[in-house]
């Protein structure tokens, strides 16, 4: 079907990762003209194949530089800012990016005079919350709203997709190691949610193009504990090993050591994390403010996840699934 094309801009503020990737796609698919902020625009290539010649471009911008983020929001009806990290590193600290950087982007966005601003948030997000992460992510999303009155707040739960960094970590550590560890037992409580849906709620709610100042949280239809995800992905991947419970304590010993690393494998911020649930709270649910809510049927992991994990199985696409003789 010929999509039309529309004559409004879209900014997206660290457009080029995982995320950024699937909601460029998705508005693209509706027409809109896209200008993708990131700190790298000449590696942000595997974009402009997404749409038509000349619909999506990429422009230098970083959250810690305000001047570049009103340059990349000029023009913009809608601005989207999507940036975040893992763990503090140098200058790309939590304080940094999560909350002045949401803050810089939505006041670009407000001084743009763009009629929508979102804020890509997570849920757990809580200025109340021991982990630093949790603690930024809501100062990040009370600054946006000072900045942007009507800002919209998305908190999804761990999302999955092909090029995740949850599904596609933990099987590749299974195909070397003999034990995958489940901190604290494993029992965190999770619903994880399709990269695909989340593109498609920001898709639904800049074709809505109401400031509306809500807050989503965005879950997958079914929820799971750690050991229930491990074991799903061992199962994906035709894979038996140890699930090995690991007790808070020496959770944090093992990341207090693998902390140090360039690019951490576990922090004492994410172990602090996982002693909180991390799914769709029931005032969400009751007040209508889901995937659901928005015209949305979620999509679990055991339609997607197998057809990205096969290449984790000891033959590829060759290894018969699970429960058929090979």
């Amino acid at each position: 079907m010929l999509v039309q094309p529309s004559d409004r801009l879209i900014t997206i503020i660290g457009g080029s990762g995982f995320l950024g990737r699937h909601i460029v796609r998705a508005l693209a698919g509706r027409g809109y003209r896209i200008r993708v902020a990131c700190r790298r625009p000449d590696l942000a290539g595997h974009l402009q194949p997404l749409g038509n010649t000349g619909q999506i471009m990429m422009v230098q911008a970083n959250v810690r530089y305000p001047a570049s983020l009103a340059a990349a929001c000029e023009g913009a009806y809608a601005v989207i800012n999507l940036t975040g990290v893992l763990y503090s590193a140098g200058a790309q600290s939590f304080d940094a990016v999560h909350a002045f950087g949401a803050e810089a982007s939505a006041k670009a966005a407000h001084d743009a005079k763009a009629r929508l601003f979102i804020q890509m948030s997570a849920i757990g997000a809580d200025e109340n919350s021991p982990a630093q992460y949790a603690r930024s992510k809501a100062e990040g999303e009370r600054r946006a709203r000072a900045a942007f009155p009507g800002a919209i707040i998305l908190r999804p739960s761990i999302v999955f997709g092909p090029e995740d960094d949850f599904f596609n970590r933990f099987a590749g550590m299974a195909r070397l190691s003999p034990f995958l560890p489940l901190i604290g037992g494993g029992e965190t409580k999770f619903a994880p949610v399709f990269v695909g849906d989340v593109a498609e709620a920001v898709t639904r709610l800049v074709d809505k193009g109401e400031a509306s100042g809500t807050t989503y949280e965005l879950g997958g239809p079914e929820v799971f504990t750690f050991r229930q995800l491990m074991q799903f992905t061992l199962d994906t991947i035709g894979r038996k090993r140890l699930l090995l419970p690991l007790p808070w304590g020496i959770a944090r010993l093992q990341a207090t050591v693998l902390g140090l690393l360039p690019k951490p494998l576990l922090t004492l911020d994410q172990v602090e994390l996982l002693k909180t649930d991390n799914v769709v709270s029931a005032a969400a649910r009751r007040d209508g403010l889901t995937l659901e809510a928005l015209g949305i049927t979620p999509q679990g992991i055991e339609g997607i996840v197998p057809g990205y994990l096969y290449r984790y199985r000891k033959a590829g696409q060759f290894t018969a699934p699970k429960g058929i003789p090979e």
